[in-house]
């Protein structure tokens, strides 16, 4: 049976875009595929640990061949924990807002805890990185309040599309579709570019 993770990166519920997309996708994906698991990750609910000292210490000890003192080995059993909790899907939906031209620090964070050796990568002294988490497919929707591609500096940068495909694809996810909605507020009517946002959510339903 396929398993679709929803991850949501905003805390901000019923006045949430990207949520509300995300909703649309995975509505649209639900009556394509009426079998199939759909389970959501608020990351913001507290089931996701810090990455602190002591796990920064046993990731240093793997790449080490070292042993783990008693707190990094249960530091380590929360990270592989949420590491399987995200690994037991085929197909994730990311709902991803931009916060200060990149992505909020819960992504960041949950990032943090499941990329690790043996997990999210492998890793030669030759070659370098090697990305495992392959065969998986991914619809991200990213949303904006200001910064639209075309805009002036004054809008922002972008740093929030780019980092977060660059992870995906550095994970082995290459098989990516994405959502896009970033209305000028103040020259746009953005009820019609939610719309338009909407039908591609729909679309890309139909691809995952």
């Amino acid at each position: 049976m396929t398993t679709l993770l929803h991850i949501s990166a905003s805390p901000r519920g019923t006045a949430s875009e990207s949520l509300a997309l995300a909703d649309v996708l995975i509505g649209a994906y639900h009556e394509a595929n009426p079998g199939d698991t759909v389970e959501h990750w608020d990351l913001w609910d507290g089931t996701l640990p810090p990455f602190g000292p002591d796990a920064a210490h046993a990731k240093m000890a793997i790449f080490a061949g070292a042993e783990f003192t008693a707190e990094q080995a249960a530091t380590w059993q929360d990270i592989e924990a949420t590491f399987a909790r995200f690994d037991s899907a085929d197909r994730y939906v990311f709902s991803v807002p931009m916060w200060n031209h990149s992505v909020p620090y819960i992504l960041k964070q949950f990032i943090d805890v499941v990329s690790q050796p043996g997990l999210v990568f492998g890793f030669d002294a030759q070659h370098g990185y090697t990305g495992l988490l392959t065969g998986k497919r991914a619809a991200v929707v990213y949303t904006s309040g200001v910064y639209g591609e075309g805009r002036g500096p004054g809008f922002g940068t972008d740093f929030q599309v780019p980092y977060f495909e660059d992870w995906l694809r550095w994970a082995g996810v290459t098989d990516i579709e994405t959502v896009h909605f970033r209305p000028n507020l103040v020259t746009e009517d953005a009820d019609t570019a939610r719309i338009v946002a909407q039908n591609r959510a729909r679309e890309i339903a139909k691809l995952l």
